[in-house]
């Protein structure tokens, strides 16, 4: 009988794992992913946690037990990263981990003798990539609202075009004074997967502030300066990495380091072509025909494969030089890295405005809002007790309305958006 209720147990945890604002629909192979990350204790107490975060205080009156018999459960569950334990200013505030970012990456950065890090590898390979039900459940509908965002390299952007601070990686290192180094969670995978060794440093992934915090404090990633994050910066240029960060104006708390031999977000894009896995930079990639030689280093640079050459006009000439018969073009879903322009020879590539406006949530409430309203989870946000019968039922109503396509059109277009993200600020606060 216990047999029977851990496998009911693991599948009541994947219903409410896949209320999160990245969608994680149930398979075989997800279930044998939670059994091996939770214990049966843990993915029960995990099913009647609250929705939002919330103090230990709240958890503890919603779910009628004592916070000392739930502190202890709740901290080995973020020692595994499966739970976040966020300060909040007052008071530490618990929330579920998503698949991403979230579970995935914490598993992944941990390291230790006993733990099955191959199992663990091949589970998450098999869940993100082996079918297409986690890639659709989260952008097959298109939905353009991701975690993280492309971030330029300065060095690639064409003269006089400026970028906003928040977009620039320089200018976040400068305005945070905490930070944190930990191992690459894409990269790690690969390793256990048996992948051709990278040439990038596994321990690449840099965090920021609150989220540094949680990391340094789990033992998930230690502390490093800020000499040391402007040093890491500056090999990811030298090497040639995308740069990401969360897809906020405002308090961003990490930047990614990316290659395209190991980079999940990078390689989704690449194979899929859902380009909102990782929204693009306000600006793209221009080639100037009149100084590219054609020679395809930039098309090799690009991690998603968003620059082809192509054959020349027959009367295209170069500097009076012999007639060249390629040229670089740009393909509509170019993330604006600019990593094809470090790699540039002639200096033909730069990086200029968009000429669509491209929408970054301004923190990471906001973000969470949209995301959550493209994956039809926002009801869970406004009743969040998954123990009470009223708000299940509530949560079954309000959902229905909010699916309805015009309703979900009307609350993400440009006009409403900013009137129904204050309403709910107000709420909220």
């Amino acid at each position: 009988m216990g047999h029977l209720v851990g496998k009911d147990i693991f599948q009541q945890l994947g219903q409410r794992l896949d209320q999160a604002s990245i969608r994680t629909p149930w398979t075989p192979i997800f279930g044998k992913l939670v059994a091996s990350l939770f214990s049966p204790a843990e993915a029960e107490l995990v099913t009647r946690l609250p929705y939002r975060p919330s103090s230990l205080t709240r958890i503890a009156k919603m779910l009628g037990e004592p916070e000392s018999q739930l502190r202890p459960m709740l901290d080995t569950l973020c020692t595994k990263g499966l739970v976040m334990d966020i300060w909040d200013g007052q008071n530490f505030v618990y929330m579920v981990s998503p698949m991403v970012v979230g579970f995935f990456e914490f598993t992944m950065m941990r390291t230790g003798p006993d733990l099955p890090m191959a199992e663990w590898a091949e589970l998450f390979e098999a869940y993100m990539f082996g079918d297409s039900q986690f890639l659709q459940a989260n952008y097959g509908a298109g939905q353009q609202t991701s975690m993280m965002r492309a971030l330029p390299h300065a060095e690639a952007l064409g003269e006089h075009v400026e970028i906003l601070d928040y977009e620039k990686a320089a200018s976040l290192i400068e305005d945070n004074t905490e930070f944190s180094l930990g191992l690459c969670s894409c990269r790690h995978e690969k390793h256990h997967l048996g992948h051709a060794p990278c040439p990038t440093p596994m321990d690449t992934c840099t965090s920021m502030g609150s989220a540094a915090r949680f990391l340094i404090r789990n033992g998930l990633a230690k502390a490093i300066d800020k000499s040391q994050m402007r040093d890491i910066l500056a090999r990811s240029r030298e090497t040639g990495l995308v740069l990401s960060a969360d897809n906020v104006r405002k308090d961003a708390g990490f930047i990614c380091h990316c290659c395209a031999c190991c980079c999940n977000l990078l390689r989704g894009v690449r194979e899929t072509g859902y380009t909102g896995i990782l929204v693009t930079a306000s600006v793209v990639a221009q080639v100037d025909a009149h100084v590219c030689i054609g020679c395809g280093l930039c098309t090799k640079a690009c991690p998603v494969h968003a620059l082809a050459l192509v054959s020349r006009d027959q009367d295209t000439k170069q500097n009076n030089k012999p007639k060249l018969k390629k040229l670089a073009q740009v393909q509509e879903h170019c993330l604006g890295c600019g990593v094809c322009a470090l790699q540039c020879p002639t200096g033909a590539i730069t990086l200029h405005p968009r000429a669509q406006k491209v929408y970054h949530p301004e923190d990471s409430f906001e973000r969470v809002i949209i995301q959550s309203l493209e994956r039809d989870t926002l009801q869970t946000l406004f009743f969040d007790n998954p123990q009470s019968k009223t708000q299940e039922f509530m949560r079954f109503l309000v959902g229905g309305f909010l699916k309805l396509p015009a309703v979900k059109r009307a609350l993400l277009s440009e006009k409403l958006r900013s009137r129904f993200l204050a309403g709910l600020r107000k709420l909220s606060g």
